[in-house]
């Protein structure tokens, strides 16, 4: 890089990072800690690449081997250096989400000592719990229709959450089978509804849009988003999201550790996966660009059987 040109792939490099931070300390609820050693383990990088001439939105997973090697190289610990892969996947697994990047470059290097962490899921009892929690929580009768739909529909389509929530009112009416879902970059994909989804969010329109013809009514501005909200999209948030399904989950009986909005979306892959989908139909369904995002979710069930052998076969159980 020229002098000029290092110094704007650094600063585009810092508001990736700087992005990134926000992101976690609003959805993912990190602790101030680990947000300062993502910040310094990230930096770190972003300087180690800088010196080489390359640019994060580019360099290759050769490059992210190479910083590892160098960490190691320099006397860091496993730990250190295992923590470090995990930011710069974190990093690149939110610049995928984000449409920065096309792929992960970091995906499938395994860490000091350490194998590659898996995506949590959900057992199929804890997603009944979830679904049938949801339709109790809510101060109000509308707040817990909205509630059910928002559960049953992220389960039975796996979208993430940002698609979830600025979902437009328009794309369920008429009672449809499968839903248009924008994705990241603007893509468009179907993805189909469940009869208890398509129950659940029938009965929440009628809510909805009686709701929103008392607010016009008294003057207020309608919401075009199927689940409204007083921010400036116009729609539900996902910070208010993320805090509610957890509240659902405590209400659940189910680990609120465990749950986030993308470990249903994880859930809905892994469950699709185990009752015999194939990969190609389930990358379709999730949006990915790359089948080797989607193959991540056969290592999760390769997981569960093993488990399963190993806990429940005969010759498995010690004497």
């Amino acid at each position: 890089m020229t002098g000029k040109a290092e110094k704007t792939g650094q600063a585009a490099a810092q508001r990736w990072i700087s992005t990134f931070l926000d992101a976690q300390a609003a959805e993912a609820n990190a602790a101030r800690n680990t947000l300062l050693a993502y910040g310094r383990d990230l930096k770190d990088f972003v300087a180690w690449a800088g010196h080489r001439g390359l640019d994060l939105a580019t360099l290759p997973r050769a490059a992210v081997e190479d910083y590892l090697i160098s960490c190691e190289a320099e006397g860091l610990s496993k730990a250190t250096r295992a923590r470090r892969l995990s930011a710069i996947r974190q990093l690149y697994r939110f610049a995928h989400d984000e449409g920065w990047r096309t792929d992960n470059p970091a995906l499938r290097i395994s860490g000091p000592g350490a194998s590659q962490r898996l995506p949590g899921t959900l057992s199929h009892d804890e997603v009944d719990r979830l679904l049938e929690a949801a339709r109790t929580k809510g101060r109000t009768p509308g707040e817990k229709l909205r509630n059910t739909a928002l559960v049953e529909l992220l389960y039975a389509t796996g979208m993430r959450v940002s698609e979830l929530v600025g979902l437009p009112a328009a794309a369920v009416r008429g009672d449809p089978k499968m839903i248009l879902v924008r994705g990241k970059g603007g893509k468009e994909r179907m993805v189909p509804l469940s009869a208890p989804a398509r129950a659940a969010v029938a009965t929440w329109l009628s809510r909805r849009d009686a709701e929103q013809e008392a607010a016009r009514k008294a003057g207020r501005p309608p919401s075009r988003a199927l689940f409204p909200g007083p921010g400036a999209d116009g729609h539900l948030t996902r910070q208010h999201f993320y805090l509610l399904i957890k509240d659902i989950a405590v209400l659940a009986g189910v680990d609120p550790a465990k749950v986030t909005p993308h470990t249903l979306r994880h859930a809905f892959a892994t469950h699709l996966l185990a009752g015999g989908a194939d990969l190609r139909v389930i990358q379709t369904l999730l949006g990915h660009a790359d089948v080797a995002t989607t193959e991540i979710y056969t290592h999760v069930l390769d997981e569960h059987l093993t488990d399963l052998v190993l806990t429940h076969h005969p010759l498995a159980r010690k004497p």
